[in-house]
């Protein structure tokens, strides 16, 4: 299917084959995908945590409204922000990029300099904002690489954060959940995948200026 007919073909899938495991390579590649995605200043304020313990996503599911999807899913994913962004943080990015690009760091110790002084002066709450549009980024990423790879998915926001973060131990990485990603396959009677898309018309929505 080509990207277009991929989006038409996704949904956000309220009932998963609870049998069906989504496959060591599948996960490595969306994994690989969430690593690709763009974010602010390059920093990837966010991590992922892959959830596949049918006893945890049982625990998720009771912080998640009772959501069947989230343990009858093949996987979780779980968005992550870092709480904190400090000058270590932001140091260590540049290490990575003299690394990487090795001769190629003209400027970059001047950059490191000012992104240091401008997280310096934001307060934890403006970070935590800042860090979760990012995650936003991502997830909207991982939805379209889902739906090319032919894996059914159901973004949410409908969760308690404390509780997901106290199940999977995130305090402990200075971490907080802002998303939950369950993938997998749709059952079979899921009746939500039959219904046709509803879109506002184009013109309605995109305008030219030229």
């Amino acid at each position: 299917m080509n990207i277009l007919d991929s989006l038409e073909w996704r949904y956000a899938t309220k009932k998963f084959d609870n049998i069906t495991i989504l496959t060591e390579k599948a996960i490595e590649r969306l994994s690989i995908a969430f690593n690709l995605t763009a974010t602010s200043y390059g920093l990837q304020p966010i991590q992922l945590k892959i959830v596949k313990n049918k006893g945890l996503q049982a625990r998720m599911k009771e912080a998640s409204m009772g959501q069947e999807q989230v343990s009858t899913a093949s996987h979780v994913l779980v968005f992550c922000v870092e709480n904190k962004i400090s000058k270590a943080f932001i140091n260590a990015y540049f290490d990575t990029i003299k690394e990487t690009r090795e001769g190629d760091i003209q400027g970059v110790d001047v950059y490191n300099k000012i992104l240091v002084d401008r997280f310096s002066v934001k307060t934890a709450e403006q970070i935590k904002d800042w860090a979760t549009k990012q995650a936003y980024l991502a997830l909207g990423n991982l939805l379209t690489v889902c739906a090319v790879e032919q894996i059914d998915s159901c973004p949410m926001e409908g969760f308690i954060p404390k509780q997901i973060d106290e199940i999977l131990e995130l305090e402990k990485e200075n971490l907080s959940s802002v998303l939950l990603l369950p993938i997998g396959k749709r059952a079979e009677d899921d009746k939500n995948a039959v219904h046709k898309k509803v879109r506002r018309p184009l013109k309605s929505i995109v305008g030219m200026i030229s």
